[in-house]
């Protein structure tokens, strides 16, 4: 199941932590410098500091520059580790690099397709081939939408000059969501089942 999540917002009260990743309050203070003599605002600077962890994001004229995952969401802990490794690494530049990220994210969902059984060489037919697992339909065409799989595909590893935040923002709840629908979810399902007393199992 994909738990809810609220990206990092200027100003606001609480989101995810780009830290800890838990939907916490979030207290924003005014960092002040000292000149020698007076302690003087810094105007284009925020701190917002995570009631839950204790550790804080640095916000520059509304846009969190510190950390570095921005408001990328943690990965799905059940995302295999060879898969999990690209994701962590897009969440830790796409701050300064959204094209880096997506193209990382890209090769992720590449290396995804194939640890779900998929030969990996075309994502469409990939992709295609999940859908009939139970993929459902709207993935499909969000990942038209944001040239992973199409006739606007890029193809995954490769900088697209298109790519922005929002691009890798979407993509990063792309990756997780298929990893709900097709790990996670079914081993809930076995979790359930072989808790089941055995004449249950049996009818």
């Amino acid at each position: 199941m994909v738990i809810p999540y609220k990206a990092p917002t200027f100003l606001e009260k609480a989101f995810n932590c780009p830290h800890c990743g838990a939907y916490s309050n979030q207290g924003w203070v005014d960092p002040h410098m000292h000149d020698g003599r007076y302690w003087n605002n810094i105007p284009t600077i925020d701190l917002a500091f995570c009631v839950h962890c204790n550790e804080y994001s640095l916000w520059h004229e509304g846009r969190m520059i510190h950390p570095a995952s921005g408001s990328a969401p943690l990965p799905n802990p059940d995302l295999p580790e060879e898969v999990k490794s690209d994701y962590a690494e897009a969440r830790s530049i796409v701050a300064l690099s959204p094209r880096g990220a997506t193209a990382l994210l890209r090769l992720a969902i590449q290396k995804l397709c194939k640890v779900l059984g998929e030969k990996g060489n075309d994502l469409n037919a990939d992709i295609g081939n999940l859908v009939k697992k139970g993929l459902p339909e709207k993935i499909q065409k969000a990942l038209d939408v944001v040239r992973v799989i199409g006739n606007n595909a890029v193809h995954p590893g490769q900088i697209d000059l298109k790519d922005d935040s929002g691009t890798a923002e979407k993509l990063f709840g792309l990756v997780n969501l298929i990893a709900d629908v097709m790990i996670t979810q079914p081993k809930q399902v076995d979790i359930l089942y072989s808790g089941l007393p055995d004449s249950q199992k049996a009818a």
